[in-house]
């Protein structure tokens, strides 16, 4: 046998065992940077206020564990802030924490929110043309409310957390060759008094595509709609959107 021989059987071994590894087991690690408007308001009660919001950047990071076993669910934790803060003239009076605020008074309004997600879920389809995911998300809502006076320096702060369940889908197209594709992404539901939806739409290219690694960059659009009822004593009706670019790593 001669070394070329050689070389075409190891190297097709590789390739072999790289496309085994692959359908076997696959991790996907991404991070995105995301633009946010906000619009809304929040409370400790239902007598919510309607807040002006500046524009911020916000970042989300996750992490997927896919493998071949039946029955067994995909495994997906992602993480992403929703922070916001501005000033606002209120309209009306208005109570957080025990202190009201007359209208006409200037509040400082600071939202620190972050989503923790836990997503199970099933391939129903997997290849090059259509993918189509479908599970469930444990939401782990955690942030901090606080109002401030300007002018007098009279300020609340209200800390809360709580899980929100939802369904979990994906739904991506492709094109194959040419590292281009799209998808869109989705948690939602209604339970109890709290409704929330997130989702998001996105064209990726992988640029990179070997034997160790797969990158692949994303540029979409995402909505977040937070309505929560007395989650912790937290009340807010906000909604999040914006454009993201991000980045994902396959092993």
């Amino acid at each position: 046998m001669n070394k070329l021989t050689i070389a075409a059987l190891f190297l097709g071994s590789g390739l072999s065992f790289s496309a085994c590894a692959d359908t076997f087991a696959g991790v996907y690690v991404g991070a995105q940077g995301w633009h946010t408007g906000v619009t809304g308001g929040y409370a400790d009660s239902e007598n919510t206020a309607a807040f002006n919001f500046d524009d911020k950047t916000n970042s989300s990071f996750y992490v997927a564990f896919e493998h071949f076993v039946p029955f067994v669910p995909n495994a997906k934790v992602s993480r992403t802030t929703m922070d916001s803060a501005g000033t606002t003239n209120l309209t009306t009076d208005f109570t957080f924490e025990g202190n009201t605020y007359t209208a006409n008074t200037n509040v400082v309004t600071d939202s620190q929110m972050t989503s923790t997600d836990l997503i199970l879920y099933y391939e129903l389809f997997d290849n090059d043309l259509v993918s189509f995911d479908l599970g469930v998300n444990g939401k782990y809502i955690d942030g901090t409310f606080s109002v401030e006076d300007t002018q007098s320096a009279t300020s609340g702060v209200k800390d809360f957390s709580g899980i929100v369940p939802t369904l979990y889908s994906r739904f991506g197209v492709g094109l194959p060759f040419t590292g281009l594709a799209a998808y869109a992404e989705g948690s939602y539901l209604s339970f109890d008094d709290h409704t929330l939806s997130d989702y998001q739409l996105a064209v990726t290219y992988s640029f990179i595509e070997s034997l160790a690694v797969d990158m692949t960059v994303q540029l979409g659009y995402r909505n977040v709609s937070v309505d929560i009822e007395d989650l912790d004593g937290a009340y807010a009706d906000l909604e999040y959107d914006g454009v993201f670019a991000g980045l994902e790593l396959h092993f």
